[in-house]
C-alpha cells in the first residue's frame, strides 16, 4: 500500500484523465447492470403472453436495450482510451525522471551497476506501470463496482439465493492473497534476470570487435543463451503458479454456479422463484463471477506490476550523495588557479588512493601529473570537478572550497579531454559544438584549427557534416583526440583537464595534439595527465604521483637534475625512442 501510494503521487498530474475514465468506467458498469433487467422484464412479458400492450413495450425496452449497447461502446471507448492516455504519458514522465535521477548521480554509484540492466529499468520496468494505471486499476474499479452492484440485484431478487452464491467468495479470497505472496518473487527476479540480460547484450555488443578477433563467437553465444534462459525459467516459476491459480478459481467459482443451479432449482420446484427471476438470476450471476475469476489476472499482472515498480523506485530513492548545499553559490569569472589542500580520498574505506596531497595550479599554468598507472592521477582530475568528495582536506578555484559553488557552474568552468574519447554518434560539428550548441560555423572551424584538425575535416566528403559513427568508430584515435580537444577549446572555459591525451596515437599525432596543447599554455589553467613525458616538457610545474602521494615536484629540469623517479622515467622513454 505504501508502494501504490507513492505510485499515485506520481500519477497525479494526470487525475482529470484518471478521472474521465474512472466515471466512463463507472458507466459501463451501470449499463452492464441495467442490460439484464431490462432483459428479464422482456422475458416477464413473453412468459404472461404478448398482448398488444405487451408488445409496445418489447419496442420500448428493445430501443432501451439498443441505447444501453450502444452507449457501453461509446464510454468503454472513453474508458480504455483516458486510462491509456494518462498511463502511456505517466510511462514517459517516469522514463525521464529515472534517467534524469541517473544522469545526476555521482561515479561512484555506477561502479557496481550494469548499463544493460540501468537501461532495463528505464524502458522495461517503467513500462509496468502503464500495466498498472491503464488495467489494473481501472479493472479493479469496474470489477469491485459490478461485484458490489450485482450482489445488491441478486439480494432484490433472493436474499437464500444470493448468500449461496457467496459462499465460494472467502476461499477465492484467501488463496488470491496466497498466490500474491508466492508469486512476486518470482516477477521480480525475472526482472532482475531481464536486466541481467540486457547487460550482457550490452557488453557483447560494444566488444563485437573482441569477440570476433579472438574468436570467442560460441562462447558468448552460450553465455548470453544462459542469462536468457535463467530469464526464462524465473518467468516460468512465476506462470507455473499462475497455471495453477487461475483454474482453482475458475472451478471454485463453478462450485458456486453449480451451487445457484441446484438450490435455484429446488426452489423453483417449490414455487418459490418464477420464470422471470430464474432468467435475471442467471444473467446476474455470469456477471457475478466475472469479476471474481477477473482477480486471478489482476493479482498476477498486480506482482508483475509492483516488482517493476520496486526496481524504478530503488533508483528514484536513491541518496544522490554529491549535491549542492543549500545557499550554494555560482561560481563566476574564473580565473582558474586551483589548490588541493592535504586532501585524502578513497573509493573503499580503510584502501587509500590519495593521502596527504597538496599543490596550486596558478591561473595559466599547466600542471602535469605523471607516474605509474593505478597511483590517482585521474582521481584528482575527478575530484576537481567533484565527480567525487575528498574525504579529508579540500580543493578549491580561485580561493573558494568547490563545495560551496554549484555544481552546474563548477563544471561549466572545466573541460576534459579524457584518454578513452568519447563521440556521440552524430556529426563532427556537433561533437564539436556539444558543450555549446549555439556556436557558429566559424567559431567550430576556430577550435578544429587550433586543435590541429581543421584539415582533415576539409579534406573529408561531407566535411563537419560527416557522420562520426557510435563512439567515433568511423575515426582514429588521433582525430577523436584532436576532436575532442577542440570541442574543450570551443566551450572557453579557464580549466582544461587533459587524461592522457596522447597515450594512444602514434608519434606523428602525438606532434599534432602536442601543438593544440601548447596553443592553450598561458591561457588556460590546465591539468594534463601524461605517461609521454614529451608532451608535458614546459609544463610550469611536474607532480610525481606515487602511491597516492607527491613524491617529486618541479620543472622538468628540476626534476631531472633531482635524479629521481621522473629522471629514471624520463631516461627509460628516450631509450625507447
Amino acid at each position: 500500500m505504501k508502494l501504490l501510494w507513492r505510485l499515485s503521487r506520481e500519477a497525479v498530474r494526470y487525475r482529470s484523465h484518471y478521472v474521465i475514465a474512472i466515471l466512463a468506467t463507472l458507466a459501463v458498469t451501470l449499463v452492464n447492470l441495467a442490460a439484464p433487467k431490462v432483459l428479464s422484464a422482456l422475458t416477464g412479458i413473453v412468459e404472461r403472453g404478448v398482448t398488444a400492450e405487451g408488445l409496445e413495450r418489447i419496442k420500448v425496452l428493445t430501443i432501451i436495450l439498443i441505447c444501453l449497447y450502444l452507449s457501453r461502446i461509446a464510454f468503454r471507448f472513453m474508458s480504455n482510451y483516458m486510462a491509456h492516455k494518462a498511463a502511456w504519458n505517466l510511462v514517459g514522465d517516469l522514463r525521464t525522471k529515472t534517467y534524469d535521477k541517473l544522469e545526476r548521480m555521482h561515479l561512484g554509484y555506477f561502479h557496481d551497476k550494469e548499463t544493460g540492466d540501468l537501461m532495463s529499468h528505464i524502458v522495461n520496468d517503467t513500462r509496468d506501470f502503464e500495466l498498472l494505471y491503464a488495467h489494473i486499476i481501472p479493472e479493479t474499479i469496474t470489477n469491485t463496482v459490478t461485484f458490489l452492484g450485482v450482489l445488491v440485484m441478486l439480494l432484490t431478487i433472493n436474499p437464500r439465493l444470493a448468500f449461496i452464491t457467496c459462499a465460494p467468495i472467502p476461499l477465492i479470497l484467501v488463496s488470491g492473497v496466497i498466490f500474491s505472496k508466492k508469486v512476486r518473487p518470482y516477477f521480480r527476479i525475472s526482472q532482475k534476470k531481464m536486466g541481467e540480460l540486457n547487460g550482457k547484450l550490452q557488453d557483447n555488443l560494444s566488444g563485437i570487435h573482441e569477440i570476433q578477433s579472438f574468436g570467442r563467437e560460441e562462447y558468448e553465444t552460450g553465455k548470453v543463451n544462459e542469462k536468457n534462459f535463467a530469464h526464462v525459467k524465473a518467468m516460468l516459476h512465476a506462470l507455473k503458479l499462475s497455471a495453477m491459480f487461475h483454474p482453482s478459481v475458475e472451478f471454485i467459482s463453478s462450485v458456486g454456479t453449480i451451487l445457484v443451479v441446484g438450490f435455484g432449482g429446488y426452489m423453483a420446484y417449490r414455487n418459490g422463484l418464477n420464470v422471470e427471476d430464474i432468467v435475471a438470476f442467471l444473467l446476474y450471476l455470469s456477471l457475478f463471477y466475472a469479476p471474481v475469476t477477473g482477480l486471478a489476472m489482476l493479482l498476477e499482472n498486480m506482482q508483475q506490476a509492483m516488482a517493476g515498480a520496486e526496481r524504478v523506485m530503488s533508483i528514484l530513492d536513491a541518496p544522490c550523495e554529491i549535491q549542492d548545499k543549500p545557499g550554494a553559490d555560482a561560481l563566476n569569472e574564473v580565473k582558474g588557479e586551483i589548490a588541493f589542500e592535504s586532501v585524502s580520498f578513497s573509493y573503499i574505506d580503510g584502501i587509500a588512493v590519495l593521502s596527504d596531497v597538496s599543490f596550486i595550479c596558478k591561473p595559466g599554468e599547466m600542471v602535469a601529473l605523471v607516474g605509474p598507472t593505478g597511483v590517482g592521477k585521474t582521481t584528482i582530475t575527478q575530484l576537481i570537478s567533484r565527480f567525487y568528495e575528498p574525504d579529508k582536506g579540500r580543493i578549491t578555484i580561485d580561493g573558494k572550497d568547490i563545495r560551496d559553488v554549484t555544481i552546474e557552474s563548477l563544471r561549466q568552468n572545466i573541460s576534459a579531454v579524457m584518454q578513452d574519447t568519447f563521440l556521440f554518434n552524430g556529426t563532427i560539428g556537433e561533437n564539436i559544438s556539444y558543450a555549446r550548441p549555439d556556436a557558429t560555423a566559424e567559431e567550430i572551424k576556430k577550435a578544429a584549427e587550433a586543435a590541429n584538425i581543421s584539415a582533415e575535416i576539409d579534406a573529408m566528403p561531407q566535411g563537419y557534416d560527416t557522420m562520426v559513427g557510435e563512439r567515433g568508430l568511423r575515426l582514429s584515435g588521433g582525430q577523436k583526440q584532436r576532436i575532442a580537444i577542440a570541442r574543450a577549446i570551443l566551450r572557453k572555459s579557464p580549466i582544461i583537464v587533459l587524461d592522457e591525451a596522447t597515450a594512444a596515437v602514434d608519434v606523428e599525432t602525438e606532434q599534432q595534439i602536442k601543438g593544440a596543447i601548447n596553443s592553450l599554455t598561458g591561457k588556460r589553467t590546465i591539468i594534463a595527465i601524461a605517461h609521454r613525458l614529451s608532451t608535458i616538457r614546459n609544463a610550469d610545474q611536474i607532480l610525481v604521483i606515487e602511491d597516492g602521494k607527491v613524491k617529486e615536484r618541479g620543472t622538468h629540469e628540476e626534476l631531472l637534475k633531482l635524479g629521481g623517479s621522473y629522471a629514471r622515467m624520463n631516461e627509460v622513454q628516450s631509450c625507447g625512442y
